[in-house]
């Protein structure tokens, strides 16, 4: 058998510590998993079910690496967030062994044109046009748990520029690791290489040309991104 076309070449992260790559297969995104971050969207911080989105695995970009600033958006928006890296594949996987299915961690910024989200949620459409854009998925270094355990708390700060916009602290998420692992296997089975970007805190906002953005959270180091000229 022979293909069509050259198959592209596997997306991966860097992971910390390694001259090794680590091979991304799909992104999950959990969408309000903050509430001071649903009440800044417009929303009831009540813990509802938690829901889903994605990014396509061609979307991630290493730290250090310039943004251009993306086509068809006057709103481009950063989003500071913890990435979940499943090493351990599984359906229907019970909460309390959750963890076990964890490789390692790492630090996210989930890049949003908010204008076109916004447009498409007020539609009833889906977000792709919004979030699964083209270098959207910034992911720094990846640390096994063999290094870092399971972070459950611990401070996630974003800044542009050396201000800060986001600071909060893991112990606040709605929805727990644990939590989110679980209630997406009984839905799909997840695989190695699946990466879960758990959600932002509040103070989300606007990104221009010239912008840098750093992303910090306790005991996973930082990731920073400069954002360039229009695309």
């Amino acid at each position: 058998m022979s293909f069509v076309f050259t198959p592209p070449q596997p997306s991966d992260v860097a992971v910390h510590g390694s001259d090794d790559r680590l091979p991304v297969r799909r992104i999950f995104c959990v969408g309000r998993n903050y509430a001071a971050h649903a009440v800044e969207m417009g929303k009831d911080p009540d813990r509802d079910p938690p829901f889903f989105f994605t990014k396509p695995a061609d979307a991630v970009v290493d730290t250090g690496e310039t943004i251009a600033y993306p086509p068809q958006t006057e709103n481009f928006h950063y989003e500071a967030e913890l990435v979940v890296v499943i090493g351990g594949g599984g359906k229907n996987i019970a909460e309390e062994n959750a963890l076990d299915h964890v490789w390692g961690y790492a630090i996210g910024n989930d890049l949003t044109r908010r204008d076109l989200q916004l447009e498409a949620r007020e539609k009833g459409r889906p977000w792709d046009w919004g979030k699964a854009f083209d270098r959207s998925a910034v992911i720094g270094p990846v640390y096994p748990t063999a290094q870092v355990g399971h972070p459950s708390k611990g401070s996630i700060r974003l800044t542009v520029n050396g201000e800060v916009k986001q600071d909060a602290d893991l112990a606040e998420l709605i929805w727990s690791v644990p939590e989110v692992i679980s209630i997406l296997s009984h839905s799909m089975e997840l695989r190695p290489g699946d990466l879960i970007m758990t959600g932002t805190p509040a103070g989300v906002g606007p990104l221009v040309e010239g912008d840098t953005c750093r992303v910090e959270i306790e005991g996973l180091g930082a990731i920073e991104t400069p954002i360039g000229p229009r695309a």
